[in-house]
C-alpha cells in the first residue's frame, strides 16, 4: 500500500509526519519536481507493507493539483504508482456559532449543521470535496461551472475508507469546501452554507489534490483538523497551535488503518 499525504505548508507536512511516524522513523527525503517527499514506512499490523509520502505542495488549489500531479506522476514512471492521494492539514469549521438559525440562511442548513458541525480541534473527514467557488457570477448569483456546461466541481471519496477512519478518529463527516478565496464575513458564510447545507470545513486544496489524483484514477481523502470558525476573520480566536496537535494525533490513528486497506482501479476496497 503507497499513500501520498499532500499538505500545503511544512507546518502541517511535520505535523502529519510526526502522526505517521509515531511507529515509525523517516526512512528518508526524497527530491520531486517542485518540492521534496517526506517517507516513512510504519508497520501495519495486518496487510501487506505500507508506504507514506508527505509532500507541502504549496497554498491554493492550483499549487495542490500541481504538486500531486508531479508526485503521482513521478511515482507512476518509476512503476510504483500511489493507491491513495489524501489531502491533510488546518481548515476553517463550520460551527455551531455559524450554524444559528439567526445567521444560516435556510432551516435545512441549519438543522444540519447544528447536529454535526465542526468545533475547535475537532476532526473533519470529507465524503465530499467540493470546489465551491469555481464558476460564475451572474445576475442571479452565483452559477457552478457545471451549471455552465463543462468541468466538475465534486469528488466522491470511497465510502467505506471514509467512514472507517471517521469512525477511527471520532470525526465529523460531511462535504468539505475548497476555496481560492478564504471566507471573512459571516454573510459570506452564509451563502456558503445555503448553497452547500452539508459543508462541515472550508480549506484551500482539497479540491487540486482531488483533480490530480482522479486524472490518474488515483482515489482520494481529504482529512482537516478545525483551527477556526468559517466567518467574521478572528485571529485571537484561532487556535492554529492545537489544530496541528489534533492533526498529529489523527495521523498517528490513521496510518495504522491504511496500511489494511488495498483498492482495485476503480478506487474501492479489495
Amino acid at each position: 500500500m503507497r499513500v501520498l499525504i499532500v499538505t500545503a505548508v511544512p507546518a502541517e507536512r511535520d505535523a502529519v509526519v510526526r502522526g505517521v511516524g509515531a511507529t515509525a522513523p523517516e526512512l528518508a527525503e526524497l527530491p520531486v519536481p517542485g518540492g521534496v517527499l517526506h517517507r516513512l514506512s510504519p508497520a501495519p499490523p495486518t496487510g501487506p507493507p505500507l508506504t507514506v509520502d508527505v509532500l507541502a505542495a504549496g497554498v491554493g488549489p492550483a499549487a495542490a493539483a500541481a504538486g500531486t500531479a508531479a508526485a503521482l506522476t513521478a511515482a507512476a514512471v518509476a512503476r510504483t504508482p500511489y493507491d491513495l492521494a489524501v489531502s491533510a492539514g488546518i481548515g476553517g469549521g463550520f460551527t455551531t456559532a455559524i450554524a444559528n438559525p439567526a445567521t444560516a440562511p435556510t432551516p435545512p442548513a441549519a438543522a444540519h449543521l447544528s447536529s454535526a458541525a465542526a468545533r475547535l480541534g475537532s476532526v473533519v473527514v470529507a465524503d465530499a470535496i467540493v470546489a465551491a467557488d469555481l464558476g460564475a457570477e451572474t445576475p442571479d448569483g452565483f452559477a457552478a461551472v457545471t451549471d455552465l456546461g463543462f468541468g466538475t466541481v465534486e469528488h466522491l471519496p470511497p465510502a467505506p475508507l471514509v467512514a472507517a477512519v471517521a469512525e477511527a478518529t471520532d470525526a465529523v463527516r460531511g462535504t468539505v469546501l475548497t476555496v481560492s478565496t478564504v471566507t471573512g464575513s459571516a454573510e459570506r458564510a452564509a451563502e456558503l452554507l445555503r448553497r452547500h447545507p452539508r459543508a462541515v470545513a472550508e480549506a484551500m486544496e482539497g479540491f487540486g489534490v482531488a483533480e490530480a489524483a482522479a486524472a490518474q484514477s488515483v482515489p482520494t481523502l481529504e482529512v482537516r483538523t478545525v483551527s477556526n470558525a468559517v466567518g467574521p476573520r478572528d485571529r485571537a480566536a484561532w487556535r492554529i497551535g492545537e489544530a496541528l496537535e489534533a492533526l498529529t494525533g489523527a495521523f498517528a490513528t490513521i496510518a495504522p488503518l491504511l496500511g489494511t486497506w488495498t483498492f482495485d482501479p476503480e478506487g474501492t476496497r479489495q
